[in-house]
């Protein structure tokens, strides 16, 4: 299968159920949470059946994803233990980022993603008592107390905030110095995601915010995030900073913004959304 060329935009169809004859499939090789890549490809692929073989890798457990045209294509949990196979290498998420396409980097998530809910729910947090796959869907069942299990996905928001020609951006404390992005937060139990936008703004940098816009989302496997992406403009109030979760937050004119987020992340097409819109005179 030619990979560098496919439109896995189009090109993939999510399934659960495996077919009962599997031929030509391809495994996202994921093992302590880092995917399996390769010196001998220009750019990123999944193993096909030959190169899997002779990784001498030992499965843990495999996940049926989907089709990428008429092949199949899995995630494959490697043990813990194995040594990265000649020519291959184990590397984290975060190293694809920018490396590969975003519909490419969205179905490397998605494997890791289910690996990881696998490898969590092999026991029900009800009753602790032993989980098995069910065939018709992506699910976990106690089979003591029936208690059902999905893969978990955790709503977030993330807002620009204007002021003018002016955007609010912070600064998480684990971040480089000069390197700011849009407030973000979870949604809590019995929140709209628009009462999130608000107490979590209010929470982190103090100030209060008015016409909210909602802009679009993006799967944010990290670890298991669904980013829900928002413009609002500045209501009132002065930035008082959440200091255990935030080291610094500002606002910055639109032609003298520090170090932006990368275009492949929500936080990047919402800066940059705000900074075409200033350059044309529409805020």
């Amino acid at each position: 299968m030619d990979w560098q060329n496919i439109d896995i935009k189009t090109a993939f169809r999510s399934d659960t159920v495996a077919p009962d004859t599997v031929q030509n499939a391809h495994y996202i090789v994921v093992s302590d949470g880092e995917i399996l890549g390769c010196d001998t490809h220009d750019r990123w692929q999944p193993l096909n059946d030959d190169e899997l073989h002779w990784s001498g890798l030992t499965a843990e457990s495999k996940h049926f994803l989907g089709w990428v045209g008429d092949a199949p294509i899995f995630a494959l949990e490697a043990d813990g233990d194995s040594d990265d196979p000649v020519g291959y290498q184990f590397e984290s998420l975060w190293s694809f980022l920018n490396t590969v396409d975003i519909d490419l980097f969205y179905l490397i998530g998605r494997a890791k993603q289910i690996v990881e809910w696998f490898q969590t729910h092999r026991h029900c947090g009800q009753c602790g008592g032993e989980t098995s796959s069910e065939s018709s869907d992506r699910s976990r069942k106690c089979l003591d107390c029936g208690q059902m299990f999905y893969p978990r996905l955790s709503p977030s928001i993330i807002v620009c905030i204007n002021k003018g020609e002016d955007i609010l951006l912070a600064r998480n404390h684990s971040w480089p110095v000069n390197r700011f992005s849009a407030v973000a937060g979870y949604l809590e139990a019995g929140e709209s995601a628009e009462h999130a936008l608000h107490r979590e703004v209010f929470e982190e940098v103090g100030v209060e915010i008015d016409n909210i816009r909602y802009i679009g989302s993006q799967s944010w496997p990290f670890p298991n995030s669904l980013m829900l992406g928002f413009h609002a403009e500045y209501e009132s109030g002065e930035i008082d900073i959440q200091e255990e979760e935030l080291s610094d937050a500002q606002w910055f004119h639109f032609d003298a913004l520090p170090n932006p987020p990368a275009m492949i992340s929500i936080s990047g097409w919402l800066i940059n959304d705000f900074i075409e819109r200033a350059r044309a005179g529409t805020v």
